[in-house]
């Protein structure tokens, strides 16, 4: 009887051995996103334990994780947005491993693990975003390959060290983003005599004011896009929020078919459109990604709670404040259309936490306008009076402990 508990002892502790080493199931992935963010998530049979790494040439982030059967189908983690190649595996009896290649340099600025609200199991989230070359150097060379757990404090402290700040930045600076709109395979709208493509316009002005607004003590400003490159409409406002900007001022200078109008507009965004012009501007302006063939996705959601909600609605009073301080220092100064303050969904608007802009400079349909925009005296004049308004508004935020 004893030979046979002992034999049945043994039995079981062979059981539980090989048990506690059967490999996690995945059993389910997706992902969603476009060329600035993407976000993975992988639902386990149990919590698994990971570590994350980035190697360079090309450039991925490498998830390792235990023994894992990945039991879902290779079309739920097909390569989107971020990564043009996803791959992932055995590596040897005691691990596996995903590795992400990326169109263009990214970390990630959330990897954790939370439990299935089914309770029947865990789930990894990746959300991954776009950072700069330098920056993805600094996350390769300072990494630990220490075999641990990344957990949100991680993240955290790479999200920290992986943001590029603007050059020159000081505690209490007030941060610029300023968005030349267009740039690249999309040139934007085209001046009806010199045929001038709104990009360049655009990128001159920005370059102008940037300049212009670095004169003041106390203000940095950065370009978007310091040259004729293309950017999606997630990345610019991306590139904004990494830089931890207090402003977001978008430029362009679009077309009419009315060739009589003319003057600046200022946009600030709203899910109802003010008119139909600012609707039909909004709907054209929210097409930037497909004419460069960049397929356009839902944004990865955010996390949905009052606290985001009231950020929000903050941003855009904020906004609209920035709108009006803008006209008051327009005021019979430079010449705007009726009503030149209008509001529409504009998605390179859309950052919940800086407030953010749209400016129509003036519109290359009209002739007279065309002429003003390729001014240079006319850029300064229009710089000087743009950083006023940007003073303005930064003295009634602080007054108001913004």
């Amino acid at each position: 009887m004893t030979a046979v508990l002992v034999a049945s002892c043994l039995l079981l502790g062979v059981a539980a051995s090989a048990e506690t080493k059967d490999p996690l199931l995945a059993y389910g992935a997706r992902i969603i996103g476009d060329d600035a963010r993407t976000r993975i998530v992988i639902d386990f049979d149990r919590e698994p334990r990971f570590s994350v790494h980035y190697i360079a040439n090309p450039e991925r982030i490498v998830i390792d994780l235990p023994a894992t059967a990945f039991g879902f189908p290779g079309k739920d983690l097909a390569a989107r947005g971020l990564f043009r190649d996803i791959r992932y595996g055995k590596m040897d009896e005691e691990s596996a491993r995903i590795v992400l290649t990326a169109t263009r340099p990214a970390k990630l600025s959330l990897a954790k693990v939370q439990a299935d609200e089914s309770g029947k199991g865990h789930r990894l989230v990746l959300e991954a975003e776009m950072i700069d070359k330098q920056a993805f150097a600094e996350l390769v060379k300072t990494q630990s390959w220490s075999d641990r757990t990344w957990n949100d404090r991680d993240a955290a402290a790479q999200t920290t060290s992986a943001i590029p700040a603007p050059a020159k930045t000081a505690p209490g600076d007030f941060v610029i983003a300023v968005d030349a709109g267009h740039g690249g395979i999309d040139t934007g709208a085209i001046g009806v005599d010199t045929k001038t493509e709104e990009k360049q316009v655009t990128l001159a002005f920005a370059k102008a004011l940037a300049d212009r607004l670095n004169k003041e003590t106390g203000i940095k400003a950065f370009l978007t896009r310091n040259d004729d490159e293309f950017l999606s409409l997630s990345q610019r406002v991306l590139i904004a929020r990494q830089n931890h900007a207090g402003l977001f001022i978008s430029l362009h200078a679009d077309t009419l078919k009315q060739k009589d109008i003319r003057g600046a507009t200022v946009y600030t965004i709203s899910d109802k459109a003010s008119d139909k012009l600012a609707a039909d501007l909004a709907e054209r302006e929210n097409l930037s990604d497909q004419i460069a063939g960049k397929e356009t996705v839902a944004e990865p959601p955010e996390v949905a709670d009052i606290l985001l909600d009231l950020t929000r609605r903050e941003t855009q009073a904020f906004s609209i404040s920035l709108a009006e301080s803008v006209l008051n220092s327009f005021k019979d100064q430079v010449g705007t259309i009726n009503n030149p303050h209008r509001h529409a969904g504009f998605r390179v608007l859309q950052a919940p936490d800086v407030p953010s802009i749209l400016l129509e400079l003036g519109f290359l349909s009209n002739a007279e306008d065309e002429k003003l925009l390729l001014d240079e005296s006319w850029r300064g004049k229009m710089a000087d009076l743009l950083t006023d308004a940007v003073k303005r508004y930064r003295s009634g935020v602080v007054a108001n402990g913004g």
